[in-house]
């Protein structure tokens, strides 16, 4: 059985290569509950999952690591997400039929792909991701290699249940091993997808590695949650004013309702609600809500 929603970096011993796994089920079926999508959008979301999982490890400040896709067709927006304590979140937004044969650049017509690095305290990084190969990990390879001058390879997975993924980095201060990363590279591509999501790590790294010394360190956990606030949907209604927000009220009967995209909480502002937001600085207090 494979190891649930959390990631474990692999340490090689003797050769300049880094990696980390990441398998992640409860909280893939949790993104995956909150909306309908079709099998396509079910698979790749769930390896939007895992990538920013595996990148995230990466992540040496407290902040998030983002992964977006926009496209002109009928996926129009995949977003995963990841914070420096390894929760996730992921959405897609789409219009009309999806073709569930389609490739992952061919989902995102005129698509563009974005890496981005967000810290709590700190400026902003976001490396544009070319769309160039058939999955998602081929972009993400390309990637680094263009950006990051950094041999890597990325194997993902998912089937709308379970979602993993692998991924192995020669060491940026590394100036020795090209044959050793070549020989990584070759073991790992034998990977098959049923493998990454069946087999436990020890299991799988034994049968890909046997005849390396690697070894796994301590798994960390993921897992799904929703930084969504009252306070936060306050703030987003202060972009309209006091007399435009009773007008919408009004209209609504009374109640203005903010949805979250991610998780689907709903946040209800009452009249009162919306003159204490401007009389206060504040929205009428209730408690806070992280999920």
């Amino acid at each position: 059985m494979s190891n649930s929603d959390q990631i474990q970096r692999i340490l090689f011993d003797q050769i300049d290569v880094r990696g980390v796994v990441a398998r992640v089920e409860e909280s893939y079926r949790e993104v995956l509950s909150r909306a309908s999508y079709p099998p396509v959008i079910q698979r790749v979301l769930g390896e939007m999952l895992a990538a920013v999982s595996l990148l995230s490890s990466n992540l040496k400040f407290e902040g998030r690591l983002l992964l977006q896709a926009q496209g002109e067709g009928a996926l129009r927006v995949l977003m995963a997400e990841c914070r420096h304590h390894h929760e996730l979140r992921a959405i897609a937004r789409f219009d009309g039929e999806i073709d569930d044969a389609a490739a992952f650049n061919e989902l995102l017509v005129n698509g563009r792909l974005a890496l981005t690095i967000e810290p709590d305290d700190g400026q902003r990084y976001q490396g544009v991701v070319p769309l160039e190969g058939a999955t998602l990990a081929d972009c993400l390879e390309s990637y680094f290699r263009q950006s990051e001058q950094l041999g890597t390879t990325i194997k993902l997975a998912a089937d709308g249940q379970r979602a993993a993924g692998m991924l192995l980095q020669v060491l940026p201060a590394a100036g020795t091993g090209d044959d050793d990363w070549q020989r990584i590279g070759m073991l790992a591509s034998t990977l098959r997808d049923e493998e990454l999501l069946e087999l436990d790590n020890e299991t799988m790294l034994f049968r890909l590695f046997h005849e390396e010394q690697c070894r796994l360190y301590e798994p960390e956990p993921l897992q799904f949650k929703c930084d969504c606030t009252r306070s936060r949907s306050a703030h987003a209604l202060q972009m309209m004013t006091e007399e435009e927000l009773l007008g919408l009220a009004q209209e609504h009967g009374g109640v203005i309702e903010v949805s979250c995209h991610f998780c689907n909480e709903l946040y209800r502002f009452d009249s009162a609600d919306i003159k204490a937001l401007f009389s206060n600085g504040g929205p009428m207090e209730a408690p806070e809500q992280v999920h």
